[in-house]
């Protein structure tokens, strides 16, 4: 009799711990499920057809006089199903995307909800708040188990004071200490089956930005910088941060909070395809969209504004004539902006009076009667002094800013974030975000917010190596757009890699250059390199130069995450391809069928490929020119940091 006891107070405690009542969602497909069980937290697992991939994850979040999520009381419950057509004002990947879905939401008493959702390619749930008033956030729980040991692909940052531009790392998850360094989203999970799982975030609004940390037991869980309460100068470019509230939000108390998302793929392209970010955003906010033009820039810091030869008869630098060279090139070659960089204004704090050796007001007509815009570079703390700026720039006929050297993402400057953009679109401004974090849905909200960095890009020189970009389609550029910076006309491999401005330089080849413009997705996409380059390299400045910014459809061809990726993308009746390879020691080949172009027409591919030196000499590459069909299938070639481009018309 004692035993039978025991062995049913042994069942009860397991149904406790592990839901009195479960609460199942299925993907409109029904691969994908989470279960939802509710005890003395909401636990949830998540399962593709038979295989568990995550295993008694909890949710919570804490308020300054509640407790979300601990010992909840369900007091309701409402299933519906969406299948619509979603069209972005700015299609980095479709110009429709399917919005597909099953939702769960939740309601306990104590004045709040918890909303699932399940995707064909994932998952996601956010908390809601029904509260009288302002409620302050002391912490929320995101807390992920792994029901076995995966491999991670991460970016460790120093503290939250990040740029985003670290290198990443492959940790296996039992590995991972609860004493290491925290990781910044994305986040991708390799189950080391036939799993990749991609973590983010979306509709980030008036809060801060999510972090992971080991839990030092095979699981990670959030934290959050604090709110800033009290500033310090710290130069041009930043403050300090003297004191922080001991909560991570003040906010309203009637809101949704941010959706914690996973991208669940049995293959590694579906990654690379996906639009999760988007389709949980908080959708466009503006009424008139027509004047947010997307388009290439060229860029001359990278290159040290310094063209060169004997058509430039004055001193390069930050000088009109230099901008005017520049503005010639862009014109000639149909780039829609220049960038003016540091040195445009007198001072960095000051936006309204522009350095005399450039003359902003000469180039911004200039500009204008060659159809080339300018954009203007200015520091964070400039632009937060200076609000009004917006209303200046758009009067003097400035196109879009570059805002600089935020480095965080607490509650304060998530609001900035949204501040900024929403200033700049009412002054027909688009913006450029550098030194920020990664995308969270602001861009479809507002978008004219064309881009942000959060990248480790070229301007990283040699610490810009194929062997970390490979794994940007599959991470930073597959949760929003992506400022890279390519183009570079100077290609070595990483043996002999040296570089320095102005002489800048890239690791990798000459084709897998060209290639990122098909391959990484901006709003606004730079050519970083010198214009006297791009003049000596003519067809590759023409192939590059015609590459859109939006696209009607993506498809990648050939995916696997940190070795290589190729994508095919249409712009109306034009295909783009694009590829590009880590540094392995053989060259790679793949056979692409071309069936995804229309029967009954004749195509013709004009390619830019690695030449048969190209593992040595990186400048190598071979154009070629054939004829195709629907169906037909062509080779490609990829030397070692290798690349492929091409167009078929």
């Amino acid at each position: 009799m004692k035993k039978h006891l025991f062995l049913l107070l042994c069942l009860y405690t397991s149904l406790h711990t592990y839901g009195q009542k479960a609460y199942k969602l299925q993907s409109p497909d029904g691969n994908i499920q989470v279960s939802i069980s509710l005890s003395d937290k909401i636990y949830y697992d998540v399962t593709y057809q038979q295989d568990t991939l995550l295993k008694q994850c909890n949710l919570q979040m804490e308020l300054s006089n509640q407790e979300l999520g601990n010992a909840p009381k369900l007091a309701g419950v409402n299933k519906k199903s969406v299948d619509e057509s979603l069209k972005p004002v700015i299609p980095l990947k479709y110009s429709t995307v399917a919005n597909k879905y099953n939702q769960l939401l939740m309601k306990f008493k104590g004045d709040y909800s918890v909303e699932f959702r399940a995707f064909n390619d994932g998952i996601a749930y956010r908390f809601i708040t029904n509260k009288k008033g302002m409620i302050e956030v002391n912490n929320e729980t995101f807390q992920v188990n792994f029901p076995e040991n995966y491999l991670l692909h991460v970016q460790h940052p120093g503290g939250f004071k990040t740029a985003y531009e670290e290198e990443y790392k492959h940790i296996e998850s039992k590995d991972w200490k609860s004493s290491d360094k925290m990781a910044l989203l994305p986040i991708l999970i390799d189950t080391h089956k036939d799993y990749k799982i991609l973590i983010s975030e979306s509709d980030l609004a008036d809060y801060p930005a999510l972090f992971l940390k080991s839990n030092g037991n095979n699981g990670m869980f959030s934290v959050f910088p604090k709110v800033p309460l009290e500033f310090g100068d710290d130069g041009d470019r930043s403050l300090k941060i003297l004191k922080e509230a001991n909560y991570i939000a003040k906010t309203n108390g009637k809101r949704s909070f941010p959706w914690r998302y996973f991208v669940i793929s049995k293959e590694d392209g579906e990654i690379v395809e996906n639009t999760m970010t988007y389709k949980l955003a908080e959708k466009n906010k503006l009424e008139d969209t027509s004047w947010i033009k997307p388009g290439l820039a060229s860029w001359e810091w990278w290159n040290g504004a310094t063209p060169y030869g004997p058509d430039v008869d004055f001193v390069a630098g930050c000088n009109l004539n230099t901008y005017k060279y520049f503005i010639d090139f862009a014109s000639r070659y149909g780039i829609s902006y220049i960038i003016m960089d540091e040195g445009w204004a007198k001072s960095t704090r000051d936006p309204y009076t522009p350095n005399p050796e450039v003359d902003v007001h000469e180039l911004i007509r200039y500009g204008k009667e060659k159809n080339v815009g300018i954009v203007l570079w200015l520091t964070w703390l400039t632009v937060e002094k200076n609000f009004g700026l917006f209303e200046t720039f758009e009067k003097w006929g400035v196109k879009g800013v570059k805002i600089d050297f935020m480095d965080r993402s607490d509650q304060w400057m998530v609001d900035y974030y949204e501040r900024v953009a929403k200033e700049a679109a009412k002054h027909h401004l688009f913006v450029d975000f550098h030194g920020s974090f990664k995308p969270a849905g602001l861009e479809y909200k507002y978008p004219n917010v064309l881009s942000y960095e959060g990248v480790r890009g070229m301007e990283q020189m040699g610490g810009c190596r194929p062997d970390n970009s490979v794994y940007l389609p599959f991470m930073r550029n597959a949760v929003g757009p992506m400022d890279y910076t390519p183009g570079a006309m100077l290609s070595m491999q990483p043996e002999i890699y040296r570089s320095e401005r102005p002489n800048s330089a890239s690791i990798g080849t000459r084709a897998y250059q060209m290639a990122l413009f098909v391959i990484f997705e901006s709003g606004i996409q730079m050519m970083a390199d010198n214009p006297t380059l791009y003049y000596r390299n003519d067809e590759c400045t023409k192939f590059m130069t015609q590459v859109p910014q939006t696209w009607d459809e993506t498809i990648a061809l050939k995916a696997k995450v940190g070795e290589y990726v190729i994508v095919a993308k249409r712009k109306g009746d034009k295909w783009y391809i694009g590829g590009m390879t880590n540094n392995q020691k053989q060259q790679r080949e793949f056979e692409l069928n071309l069936d995804f172009l229309k029967d009954g027409k004749n195509y013709r591919m004009t390619s830019f490929e690695d030449g048969v030196n190209a593992n040595r000499q990186a400048m190598d590459y071979r154009k070629k020119e054939r004829d195709f069909k629907k169906g037909d299938k062509v080779t490609v070639r990829l030397a070692r940091n290798g690349g492929f481009a091409a167009v078929i018309e």
